[in-house]
């Protein structure tokens, strides 16, 4: 733990906010120029703040400032990287989409793209309820505002309204547990909060009281049942340029409170909130997996993906504590296994929105399971990315996601516990019955005959990005050896601090 100046923790998202408000002065302009002058402005200002972010994870110090409200630590540094590569990804994806559907003429996307990053990365530094809770409002704010980017489409406004009023009931459930814990330990600083609760000075049951709010605004956060309501609507009603931003970066941030929360502030209250996650990941594998089956909307079928995939999540944070102790190896294992799989997650959707984006046009979103059909006879490499991406969320050797699942399973039957081992057995039993909407896809596009014979287009930078894109997820599931070890190197020295 190291005290230095606080300026010097918040040097990326310092560039970030003052960048975001260039380019929204920029971007008042409605000339192609200016529009172009701004996603380049925006690509650059977010590779530069990546770069700098890698830079401060690589020196593996934990860094504390503005009065220990905001922490730069290795894992929070990671996570704020791999956000920022995740939102550029989406930028280039979108782009041509929003262009087609005049999404560009005011120069909003960009700027709330850039604003719901800097909420992400206050959300990942935060120390301290307050600022946890402020990036959270500045995230959800600007993810309500993109999803209703589209003034003239009804189902965009539609799904920002249903986003927007179960947001605000999601982050009032966090807010109230937070005001419970603060009214029971008197300080906002989590911290001081877990010296408190270690203490065992504060009733348990006023502790417990506001860990279940707690939970249910993570759980919210994170798109876990029976807190999915808003993502499937949001996924399909949301322009597919923003349903990508939305099931990306922000997930990372939802993991990284996860941890400030749970196991930073509240591990001496392990055994209640392992009970309330192992009930979250079962509703999560359950509801995902055999609601996805039905759907025809492939936009929908992969909002259920998700949630089935953050029942996964759930299980690795769940099985760090066993039987009420937390040693440093069960720790390392449990957390690096989440955060590789959240990781991992997170560049598939890309890849497999990617897709989707690429298909759409003007006028047509390719948006249905059947819009897929004969992919594979009209571009065989995008037809091939789709299908690595799909492999991988299914858990299909030798792809990323297989290890992603196997990393988790390992850290569950690690433990030794009974009831663990069972979880292990019910999520492999789940995965399989998800395989076949999975596979029901690939097989759309592999063996069925085309429905137009329109070529598939792209500019030059979407190709490539597209394609390493899919390239990371087949080579980082046969050596993923170096962001496993990544992952837990930043988890040591982010909880061993």
């Amino acid at each position: 733990m190291i005290d230095k100046l606080s300026w010097t923790t918040a040097y990326p998202e310092v560039v970030l906010l003052v960048m975001a408000c260039v380019i929204a002065m920029v971007d008042l302009g409605v000339t192609s120029a200016r529009r172009t002058l701004t996603y380049v402005l925006t690509l650059a200002t977010l590779a530069v703040v990546a770069v700098m972010l890698a830079y401060q994870a690589g020196e593996g110090s934990t860094v504390y400032g503005f009065s220990n409200m905001v922490v730069s630590d290795p894992m929070g540094n990671w996570l704020k990287c791999f956000a920022t590569l995740a939102m550029m990804v989406c930028l280039v994806y979108g782009r041509p989409y929003a262009a087609d559907r005049d999404m560009l003429r005011g120069g909003e996307l960009f700027t709330l793209a850039m604003f719901s990053l800097l909420g992400i990365f206050v959300m990942i530094s935060g120390s301290n309820f307050l600022i946890i809770y402020l990036g959270l409002e500045l995230l959800t704010l600007s993810s309500y505002a993109l999803v209703a980017l589209r003034r003239d489409h009804a189902a965009s406004t539609e799904a920002a309204m249903k986003y927007f009023v179960l947001g605000a009931m999601a982050s009032g459930f966090l807010l109230y547990g937070l005001s419970m814990l603060y009214g029971a330990t008197g300080s906002l600083e989590i911290s001081t909060v877990f010296k408190v609760i270690s203490s065992g000075q504060v009733k348990h049951q006023v502790l417990v009281f506001g860990l279940v709010f707690i939970v249910a605004g993570l759980a919210f956060k994170m798109g876990a049942a029976p807190f999915h309501m808003w993502i499937p609507d949001v996924y399909q009603g949301a322009p597919t340029a923003v349903t990508i931003m939305i099931g990306s970066a922000p997930e990372l941030a939802a993991f990284a409170i996860a941890i400030r929360l749970l196991v930073e502030g509240l591990l001496p209250l392990a055994i209640d909130w392992q009970q309330m996650l192992a009930i979250l990941a079962i509703g999560s594998l359950l509801i995902g997996n055999l609601a996805a089956i039905a759907q025809t909307n492939l936009k929908r079928m992969l909002a259920y993906s998700t949630i089935a995939q953050m029942g996964f999540v759930l299980l690795g944070l769940l099985s760090g504590v066993v039987a009420g102790k937390a040693s440093p190896a069960s720790l390392t294992t449990a957390y690096s296994a989440a955060m590789f799989y959240i990781v991992t997650y997170v560049l598939t959707t890309l890849a497999s929105f990617g897709v989707i984006l690429l298909l759409a046009r003007e006028g047509f979103e390719s948006e249905e399971i059947a819009d897929l059909a004969g992919l594979n006879q009209r571009s065989p490499l995008y037809a091939g990315v789709m299908a690595v991406c799909l492999f991988s969320l299914a858990g299909i050797p030798p792809l990323v996601g297989f290890y992603a699942k196997l990393t988790v399973l390992e850290a569950l039957i690690g433990t030794g516990q009974e009831p663990y081992i069972w979880l292990a057995v019910f999520a492999v039993i789940m995965s399989l019955i998800g395989a076949f909407y999975y596979l029901r896809v690939v097989k759309v596009m592999y063996f069925d005959a085309p429905i137009t014979a329109t070529t598939v287009s792209a500019t030059a930078e979407v190709r490539v990005v597209l394609t390493l894109n899919g390239a990371l997820v087949l080579v980082l599931g046969i050596l993923p050896g170096g962001l496993m070890t990544l992952c837990a190197q930043a988890i040591v020295k982010t909880l061993g601090s």
